[in-house]
């Protein structure tokens, strides 16, 4: 939303052109910044399906990228709802885009600060696996009583790790004393197993 405003004050009207040629430079198919609910995930899903029914995309490449971002999505979704913020603090930010043989899905949510450290450790945790310790852990929280009301116990993440066969890239950047940005990147090749 910055780099917009920004633009905007810049150049009136001409910062269409600006984004355009920022979306083309880096392989992005969809950018989408704001409020998620359902019925926008839902829109986000449709479009990247479609673009990717357009160009052609191997139907087993298309399945792991849809379901890759459901969880993104829901990711998204379950934190927009788990605080009391103002409309801007909900924003979250979710693009795919395609680079050196993958399609790169990232997303960005605000999160409460208390709630990065729990995170971040079952990330790096989940990045330590590999395809049999992230069955195996997959199994556990399934088993476990870790799983909370809106679904957590990072089952979405394990699930990302294993469809993408990739490490997890994720970072956290405090924006003050109660939300902190979550940004979060994975890639999917285009090439099936």
């Amino acid at each position: 939303m910055a780099l917009i405003t920004y633009l905007f004050k810049q150049k009136p009207m001409k910062y269409i052109y600006e984004i355009q040629k920022i979306m083309s430079s880096k392989n992005l198919m969809l950018v989408y910044e704001g409020e998620f609910t359902q019925e926008i995930t839902k829109s986000v899903l449709s479009m990247t399906e479609r673009n990717l029914e357009s160009i052609g995309e191997e139907s087993g490449i298309k399945r792991k990228v849809f379901n890759v971002m459901v969880e993104c999505l829901q990711n998204i979704c379950k934190h927009a709802d788990t605080f009391e913020a103002s409309k801007e603090e909900k924003g979250a930010v979710f693009m795919i885009g395609r680079e050196e043989g993958s399609y790169v899905i990232t997303s960005g949510n605000f999160i409460m600060n208390n709630q990065t450290e729990g995170l971040r450790a079952k990330l790096t945790h989940i990045n330590t696996l590999d395809k049999e310790g992230l069955k195996g852990y997959y199994k556990e929280l399934i088993k476990s009583s870790e799983i909370s009301d809106k679904g957590g116990a990072g089952l979405g993440f394990v699930d990302i790790a294993r469809k993408s066969g990739q490490k997890l890239d994720f970072d956290f950047e405090k924006v003050n004393d109660e939300y902190s940005f979550f940004s979060f990147k994975t890639k999917i090749s285009k090439e099936l197993e």
